[in-house]
């Protein structure tokens, strides 16, 4: 049978199918899969070069593309309006995303690294391959802003969209980011989080919380796992696409990409915070302060990588089941923030039981937070998407949530959050109901 987050049609949206479809009901059901509609797994290859990558047909672990900013003051300045109006002007072409909050202009650097100690859990003759987006403070918002995503990875991401807007694709590939490609970040010492997306999705969906972090003064890499989204543009022109998609089909799959995950997080740690570090930028980095979050299968992935890696010193999972269970004895008093949807899903008592195990198991600060409104895709860029490219939700119950409104305090208790554990700020909306957040609850099983 399927589980009450059920698989979509075989003619649902391929949008819906990777990252409604795929993440809910493998990542989340406490059921087996089962009825999944088809999917795309065989990798596809395209021999042009990403327009919206910095690494094609660089070698594994490269660095990007040196793009320096303009150190001359007053030029600094005329760059940086005729730079913001640009911005201003692809932007209402494309998708507009929530502007950053905080005080810092926004960088963006990618990387392409190779573990060639494992092997991938689903391409098992390839070694696991990751793409990195890098999101850090930056010293200036003189030049061009990144794009969101690669026009390829755009077209798969549309790609089955029943009746969908024929201008979608075209207004999804101009979409721009508020960060600067290459930008200079600022100097001193800055708090890391790594951030994972759901079980289907690309790291772009991501962006919204990625920038806002940043802003506020974090080193952000958001993580794309080969073979584990919709399509995902890597070295040399190769799309690949979601083989995982095709091959996980129970529990104990979704648990081997849970570790997986985990594992993948913590080889971007070794590339960022080791001896030679894949960042040309990586003296930046406060190896002391480091986070991880993520959505769906990710925020499974962030609770696996802390219970095998002690550098991870807090950590938040954003409505996904724990694959991967927390272990028995905790997370050696770690902080962690249980983030989901205000539903018979991930409530006390909920059809996820992953969730009160997890809550059980944990032994330090905590929380368990749900918001009145959401559904699962609420905690990644998808409900902006959806609106403003026209895109139905194929849901039985609607999200009731502005867009606007869902990025807000995805945002906001995030950042709260990281800045309590790794910082050491007070954050007063950790410490109970807010009025001004009706829709988050805070709850607290006993047991």
């Amino acid at each position: 049978m399927k589980s009450p987050r059920t698989l979509r049609t075989a003619a649902a949206a391929a949008l819906v199918i990777a990252l409604t479809a795929a993440a809910p009901a493998v990542a989340q059901s406490p059921a087996p899969l089962q009825d999944r509609p088809p999917t795309r797994a065989a990798a596809l290859h395209d021999a042009s070069p990403s327009a919206g990558s910095a690494l094609q047909g660089a070698p594994a672990g490269a660095a990007p593309q040196d793009v320096r900013a303009s150190t001359g003051t007053a030029s600094q300045g005329v760059r940086a309006s005729i730079g913001a109006a640009s911005q201003d002007a692809r932007a209402s072409a494309g998708v507009v995303l929530p502007r950053p909050t905080g005080a810092h202009p926004v960088g963006r650097d990618t990387l392409h690294l190779v573990d060639r100690s494992r092997a991938d859990l689903w391409v098992p003759e390839r070694r696991r391959e990751l793409m990195v987006d890098l999101y850090y403070p930056a010293r200036t918002t003189a030049g061009a802003p990144a794009p969101y995503a690669d026009p390829r990875e755009a077209r798969l991401l549309l790609e089955g969209v029943p009746d969908s807007d024929p201008g979608a694709l075209a207004k999804l590939t101009a979409t721009r980011t508020h960060s600067v490609a290459g930008a200079r970040p600022q100097r001193g010492k800055h708090p890391l989080v790594v951030l994972s997306p759901g079980f289907g999705g690309p790291r772009y969906t991501l962006t919204t919380v990625a920038e806002d972090l940043a802003s506020r003064g974090y080193v952000v890499a958001v993580v794309d796992h080969a073979h584990e989204s919709l399509g995902t543009v890597f070295p040399g022109g190769r799309v690949l696409t979601c083989v995982a998609c095709e091959k996980a089909e129970t529990l104990e799959d979704m648990r081997k990409a849970t570790v997986q995950r985990g594992q993948d997080l913590a080889f971007v740690l070794d590339r960022l915070t080791g001896p030679r570090p894949a960042w040309r930028h990586a003296a930046v980095i406060d190896r002391k302060r480091i986070g991880a979050s993520g959505h769906s299968l990710g925020g499974a992935a962030a609770a696996s990588a802390m219970a095998r890696d002690p550098r991870v010193r807090a950590g938040i999972n954003m409505d996904g089941s724990f694959g991967d269970p927390v272990p028995a004895d905790g997370l050696d008093g770690r902080p962690f923030l249980m983030l989901g949807t205000h539903t018979d899903m991930h409530l006390p008592g909920g059809l996820d039981h992953t969730w009160d195990t997890a809550w059980r198991n944990l032994d330090g600060w905590k929380r368990w937070l749900t918001v009145e409104g959401t559904d699962h895709l609420t905690f990644s860029d998808v409900p902006v998407l959806f609106d403003q490219l026209g895109i139905p939700y194929d849901a039985e119950t609607q999200p009731t949530i502005r867009p606007e409104r869902a990025v807000q305090l995805v945002r906001a208790y995030t950042a709260a959050f990281f800045d309590l554990h790794l910082r050491g700020v007070p954050q007063p909306i950790l410490e109970g109901p807010a009025a001004a957040d009706p829709e988050v609850h805070f709850n607290d099983p006993v047991g």
